[in-house]
């Protein structure tokens, strides 16, 4: 099944004086916070991806998003749509990195210390090499 490009869904931003403002977004039951409208949009977007690339990853159903006319608000709040690009979001995450554990010897530790070795380098080209993988 081929994935989606673009989602858009509606957001609620709540303004309150004295506090950051809150963006819920109904149909995902999810929520973030911005100090501004530009940082609550930001933080609105990467919520909006991080959460639909959890349900793809997780094999769950998408929710259909809410029309924008249908979502009910209350004066101090605000609703728009909110769009996410998924093939951003899916290799970000592809992308992501892991700490891993690595033992060796001493004398090697030192050695390769003393020559300013990026280990995380040499490893990522020795698994490479290893797995027969040219990117």
């Amino acid at each position: 099944m081929k994935k989606v490009d673009r989602y858009v869904y509606p957001a609620v931003f709540t303004y309150e004086p004295g506090q950051e403002i809150a963006v819920v977004f109904p149909d995902l039951d999810v929520a973030t916070s911005g100090e501004d409208d530009a940082d609550a949009l930001t933080s609105a977007r990467e919520l909006l991806g991080i959460t639909l690339f959890g349900l793809e990853e997780d094999g769950k159903t998408i929710p259909v998003p809410t029309p924008l006319s249908d979502i009910i608000h209350e004066n101090n709040e605000h609703a728009c749509l909110i769009d996410v690009y998924m093939p951003s979001v899916r290799l970000a995450n592809e992308n992501k990195s892991v700490n891993r554990t690595v033992t060796l010897p001493a004398w090697l530790n030192a050695a390769a210390l003393e020559h300013n070795v990026n280990f995380s380098q040499v490893l990522q080209d020795a698994l490479k090499l290893q797995l027969h993988i040219s990117r």
